[in-house]
C-alpha cells in the first residue's frame, strides 16, 4: 500500500561517493490542437467533466478513429527540433491494459515504429568547473492519446488508498500526446538532478517556441516520468530502475531525482534489492512512495492498430517543415546573452525561472536589461512561487514592468514605491499609472515639503544634527531615514540628503 511515510535515505554526498546514477526521462506533451487525436471533440482545458466526449474517445463499439493531421505535423516539427530522424513510414499500435480512466481498455500509441527517433538535445549545467554541456540522446518521440483523469475523493492524500470513491472525467481522453523518451543518460555523476531539470527546461522552451503546446506543467500539458537507477561504478551493468510518475514542475524534477537516488542508495547499502516499479512524487513532503510494479513491453500485448492506416510523411513536406522551424532556443539565448552582456550564471537564472521571453519583451519595450531581470527573476518569480503558478500566469505584462521601470528612471518612483505599484497591478487595480494615482505613490521631489520634513526630523534629533555639523556626515542616514518614514517612503532620498547637508551648512 502506498503511504507518504519517508524511507531511509543516504546523504547525497555519500551516494555520489558510492554509486553512479543513470537516468532515463519520459516527457509527455499535450499538443495544443483544437480537436482530439482521433476524433473531432474539443480540447479546451477546464470544461465541465465529461462534456467533451464522443463515441470515438469513449471507445464505444463500432466507432472509427481518424488521425488528426495537425498533430502529425506537430510531431514531425518536434522531432526535427530535437535533431531526430523522421520515419518515412510508421503506424499506430494498441497498447493493452486496463485502467478506469482509459475507456477503450487500450491506448492507441506507437510501439516499434515511432514517427521520430534517434535525436539529441544538448543542455548546459553549472558545475564546479563552470558551465558544462551534457548531450541527452533522444530514443524516440511518438504519437499517442492521453487518458482520462481520475479523482479520488474522501481520502487525506488524494490517492486511491483511503478514498471513499473515485470520479472519472473523460474530457482528457483522446487528447493528442507526444511522448519523448530519452536514451540512457550516463556520465552525469553528482549533477544528475540538475541535468534532469536542465533537459526538461530546455525541452519546454523548444516546445513553447514551436507553438505546439502551452507546456503548462501545473495543468498537465507537460509531464515528466523520471527513471533512476544506481550502479557501483560507470563500467558496471545498469541497476534496476524505478519510474517516478507525472512530476509536474521543474523544481520537482530535480528534487524527485535527488530523493530517489538517496532512497535507492539506502536500500542497496542495507543489502536490499531495488524493485522495478512506478513511484509517486509527493510535493509537500519531498519524497516518493511505491505505486505499482512496472510492466515490461511484452505485458502490454502490443499489436498494430487495425482501424488506422499507416502514416508515410512525404520527405519534401518534412524538409519544408524543417526550413520553417523557429530559431533554436539555445541560439536565441546565446544571442540575448551577448546583447545583454551578462554572465552564464545570470543567464541560467533567467532561463531556470522561465522568464527569458518576458525579460526580452520588457527590454524591447525600452527597459534596461538589468532592471527587467531584477523584476522578473527576482520580485515576480518570488511572487509566482508563493502563489504556486507560472510567471506567465501572473496578471502583469512586460509592458507593465517596462512602464514601472520608466517611472523609476524618471524619478517618479523609487524601488520601494515601484514594488507597491507592481503589487497594485497584480491586485487588479489597473495600469501602473492608475495605481500610482489611486494610491498616491509618486515620489515627493518638491523641496518645500521635503524641507519641512527635514526640519521636523532635526528638531526631534538635535544630537544627530550636532554630529553632522561636527563632520560625522554618516550620521545623516538617520535623518534621511526619518524623513523617508514620515513621507511613507515617497521622498527622493538623494534629494533629502542634499537638502539636509545644505540646511546644516555641511559639505561632503
Amino acid at each position: 500500500m502506498s503511504t507518504s511515510t519517508a524511507d531511509a535515505v543516504v546523504p547525497y554526498d555519500e551516494v555520489i561517493a558510492e554509486f553512479d546514477p543513470v537516468l532515463g526521462l519520459e516527457v509527455h506533451v499535450e499538443l495544443g490542437t483544437n480537436t482530439k487525436m482521433f476524433c473531432g471533440c474539443p480540447t479546451e482545458f477546464g470544461a465541465e467533466p465529461n462534456t467533451q466526449v464522443c463515441p470515438v474517445c469513449l471507445g464505444l463499439p463500432g466507432s472509427m478513429p481518424a488521425v488528426n493531421a495537425t498533430a502529425v505535423e506537430s510531431a514531425i516539427r518536434i522531432g526535427l527540433a530535437l535533431n531526430c530522424k523522421i520515419a518515412t513510414w510508421c503506424r499506430f499500435a494498441r497498447k493493452n491494459y486496463f485502467y478506469p480512466d482509459m475507456p477503450k481498455n487500450f491506448q492507441t500509441s506507437q510501439y516499434d515504429e515511432p514517427i521520430c527517433y534517434d535525436g539529441y538535445l544538448d543542455v548546459d549545467v553549472e558545475t564546479d568547473e563552470g558551465m558544462k554541456t551534457f548531450r541527452v540522446g533522444i530514443e524516440r518521440a511518438h504519437m499517442e492519446e492521453d487518458t482520462g483523469k481520475t479523482s479520488h475523493q474522501g481520502g487525506a492524500t488524494g490517492r486511491i488508498h483511503g478514498a471513499d470513491y473515485s470520479l472519472v472525467d473523460y474530457n482528457r481522453a483522446g487528447i493528442p500526446l507526444i511522448e519523448i523518451v530519452t536514451k540512457t543518460i550516463e556520465g552525469t555523476g553528482k549533477y544528475a538532478p540538475e541535468v534532469a531539470r536542465a533537459y526538461v527546461t530546455a525541452l519546454r522552451e523548444i516546445l513553447r517556441g514551436l507553438g505546439v503546446s502551452d507546456v503548462k506543467m501545473e495543468q498537465g500539458s507537460l509531464r515528466c516520468d523520471a527513471n533512476v537507477s544506481l550502479r557501483p561504478s560507470p563500467d558496471a551493468k545498469l541497476g534496476t530502475r524505478t519510474e517516478t510518475k507525472n512530476v509536474n514542475s521543474l523544481r520537482s524534477i530535480e528534487r524527485a531525482v535527488r530523493y530517489e537516488m538517496t532512497r535507492q542508495a539506502a536500500v542497496l547499502r542495507a543489502g536490499g534489492t531495488i524493485i522495478q516499479e512506478t513511484r509517486h512524487w509527493h510535493e509537500d513532503t519531498g519524497i516518493t512512495t511505491s505505486g505499482r510494479e512496472k510492466s515490461d513491453a511484452e505485458d502490454y500485448r502490443y499489436f498494430p492498430e487495425p482501424d488506422l492506416v499507416p502514416i508515410a510523411p512525404d520527405p519534401a513536406w518534412v524538409e519544408k517543415l524543417r526550413s520553417e522551424l523557429p530559431e533554436n532556443p539555445a541560439v536565441y539565448q546565446a544571442r540575448l546573452q551577448a546583447a545583454w552582456g551578462i554572465s552564464d550564471f545570470d543567464m541560467m537564472a533567467v532561463v531556470r525561472s522561465g522568464a527569458l521571453d518576458l525579460v526580452a519583451e520588457t527590454v524591447a519595450l525600452g527597459a534596461d536589461q538589468a532592471a527587467a531581470r531584477k523584476w522578473w527573476v527576482g520580485e515576480l518569480t518570488r511572487i509566482a512561487n508563493d502563489r504556486a503558478v507560472e510567471l506567465t500566469e501572473l496578471p502583469i505584462t512586460p509592458a507593465d514592468v517596462a512602464r514601472v521601470e520608466a517611472l523609476v528612471g524618471e524619478g517618479a518612483l523609487n524601488d520601494k514605491l515601484a514594488r507597491q505599484v507592481i503589487e497594485g497591478v497584480l491586485a487588479g487595480e489597473g495600469s501602473p499609472d492608475e495605481v500610482v494615482a489611486a494610491r498616491g505613490l509618486a515620489v515627493v521631489s518638491d523641496d518645500g515639503p521635503l524641507l519641512e520634513a527635514i526640519d521636523a526630523a532635526l528638531a526631534e534629533s538635535p544630537d544627530v544634527a550636532e554630529k553632522i555639523r561636527s563632520g560625522k556626515v554618516a550620521a545623516a542616514g538617520a535623518i534621511v531615514g526619518a524623513v523617508m518614514k514620515a513621507t511613507r517612503g515617497q521622498a527622493d532620498a538623494g534629494r533629502v540628503r542634499e537638502l539636509l547637508l545644505e540646511r546644516l551648512g555641511v559639505s561632503e
